[in-house]
């Protein structure tokens, strides 16, 4: 049974390459011969059970994003000596405030305090966190049969300012990454692991 998992974090707004940039982690983590499971597809999942998403979003559906997505984790610890989670609680709680903001609505103070206690409470065990910045400029694949709000370049905007805020407040050693930085990050990500396993 592994005792000591490490947990990393992966946020950012759609597009910008988060679950790539995961998979590149776990890629390198599995040939260094550790043993890694990866946590992703949460919000999916909500919008799947029915939950409304995007500029859609509300307290409820980020709350259950929030809390499903702690199970699976505490899971994958009993076998794996890394978790990484492709999609943190930061990422749900930035979309929510996003959505809330292009509605041109304020959060109540209830909600917000809840959801905020909760982000940081769900990602206490994450050694790293790492967000990936959005560069308006680069390409952007919108995607046949996706959200018809998938596109929305102010949303996609507001959900990484959101994000990067509250990473900042609640997590100023996180580390974010730009999309020319992926290649830095991923070795960044090993070494912060590799480290963090070797020490007692």
């Amino acid at each position: 049974m592994v005792t000591t998992p490490i947990h990393v974090g992966i946020a950012g707004t759609h597009g910008t390459n988060t679950t790539t940039l995961a998979r590149r982690i776990e890629m390198e983590l599995r040939g260094a011969g550790l043993t890694v499971a990866r946590i992703s597809g949460l919000a999916k999942q909500a919008a799947e059970r029915g939950f409304p998403k995007m500029t859609r979003h509300t307290a409820d559906s980020t709350e259950w994003i929030i809390t499903y997505g702690a199970a699976p984790a505490l899971q994958a610890e009993l076998t794996a000596e890394v978790v990484i989670i492709d999609g943190t609680a930061h990422n749900a709680l930035a979309y929510y405030l996003a959505a809330v903001q292009h509605r041109a609505q304020q959060p109540t103070p209830d909600d917000l305090d809840h959801l905020t206690t909760l982000a940081r409470l769900h990602t206490r065990r994450q050694t790293l966190i790492m967000a990936t910045v959005l560069d308006p400029a680069a390409p952007f694949d919108a995607h046949h049969g996706k959200d018809p709000d998938y596109p929305d370049a102010a949303f996609r905007a507001a959900v990484d300012q959101q994000l990067h805020h509250l990473l900042k407040d609640q997590r100023p050693d996180y580390l974010a990454v730009s999309p020319l930085e992926h290649t830095p990050a991923v070795a960044a990500a090993v070494t912060t692991v590799m480290e963090s396993l070797d020490t007692p």
